[in-house]
């Protein structure tokens, strides 16, 4: 099993993405809107939901509440390094 680096840190920005600050400082933006088309995700079409954003204890994932969540694997390997998250053909997140 791999070891991914722990979250320190999310911030929500327009455009249903998310800044990601890990533990080793390494900062990563990660796409929330393919997600919307998932039931499970599509509550956070509404904004104040999708600021509520929280890092777990531990920082092993981040979550919106009891049903929405996800893994500090996820946002490491499908967020792109701070700056480059508008390059095209970025692949889709999926792995939640």
């Amino acid at each position: 099993m791999e070891n991914y680096p722990k979250i320190k840190s999310i911030r929500p920005l327009g455009g249903k993405r998310l800044l990601v600050i890990f533990h080793n400082n390494v900062q990563k933006i990660y796409d929330c809107s393919p997600l919307l088309k998932d039931d499970v995700f599509s509550p956070l079409i509404d904004d104040s939901l999708f600021k509520s954003v929280k890092v777990d204890h531990g920082g092993h994932g981040i979550s919106w509440n009891d049903e929405m969540d996800l893994s500090e694997s996820e946002l490491w390997i499908n967020g792109l390094p701070a700056g480059q998250d508008a390059q095209p053909g970025r692949q889709q997140p999926g792995g939640f």
